[in-house]
């Protein structure tokens, strides 16, 4: 004897049919077209935002900070995405574009600091150890953007990231409170790229949210002088 089992009958009760009214299927299309448009949204809103932010090293404007995102370490070291950003910041204070250099990231647990990491990198590549200051708990985007603005005292920051995250950025530190410009540098179209590129469709909904209800970081704290002090140093 054949015993029939009986999920068949469930899934076909649970897989969605077209309706078969004119109506059913106008309504059903209508549907599908305004659930498209909501999963877009916040992307057209961060590319109104920032498209028209976005730069190069060679034409960024001349601010005072240069803000660097934390994204990833391999052995210790900045992933070759980070170093690619770290390299940009370098370049934009060695051709006087910047004075101080913002390294937000993640230092969650003891053995996983970016901001040593990224500190480290910027020394090797020429810029002073005293010009380098460190946010310890940039654990998002937003968390860094909020943090530099209340914690850091950023008014103005020029933003380094890759050209897939580079908007994101923009939008999200403007809507903090920052007037930011970006510059999104090049990288390799691997795996990691296309895995960034498809986040960022994700991400941008969160970034939405996140520029809506503006919800404080994971941590906050007290306001710390080492943006001040750097730049009070350098004009002695």
């Amino acid at each position: 004897m054949r015993v029939k089992w009986p999920g068949r009958q469930l899934l076909g009760r649970l897989r969605p049919r077209w309706p078969r009214t004119r109506r059913g299927q106008r309504r059903a299309v209508q549907a599908v077209m305004l659930a498209c448009v909501a999963g877009l949204a916040p992307m057209t809103w961060m590319y109104s935002v920032a498209d028209a932010r976005v730069r190069t090293t060679a034409d960024a404007p001349a601010q005072q900070v240069v803000m660097v995102f934390g994204a990833g370490l391999w052995q210790g070291r900045p992933s070759p995405y980070l170093a690619n950003r770290l390299k940009a910041a370098a370049e934009l204070y060695r051709d006087g574009k910047v004075k101080v250099v913002l390294v937000t990231g993640d230092n969650s647990r003891k053995e996983y600091d970016e901001p040593d990491a990224m500190r480290t990198y910027l020394k090797e590549h020429g810029v002073p150890d005293e010009r380098i200051v460190s946010d310890f708990a940039g654990f998002d985007t937003w968390d860094s953007c909020v943090r530099a603005k209340k914690i850091f005292g950023v008014d103005r920051a020029v933003l380094v990231s890759q050209g897939f995250h580079i908007r994101r950025a923009i939008a999200l530190c403007r809507s903090a409170g920052i007037d930011a410009y970006g510059v999104g540098v090049d990288a390799k179209h691997d795996a990691t790229w296309y895995y960034g590129g498809t986040r960022e469709v994700f991400a941008a909904g969160k970034a939405a949210l996140d520029a809506v209800f503006k919800p404080d970081p994971h941590f906050l704290g007290p306001r710390e002088p080492g943006i001040r002090e750097a730049l009070a140093a350098q004009e002695r």
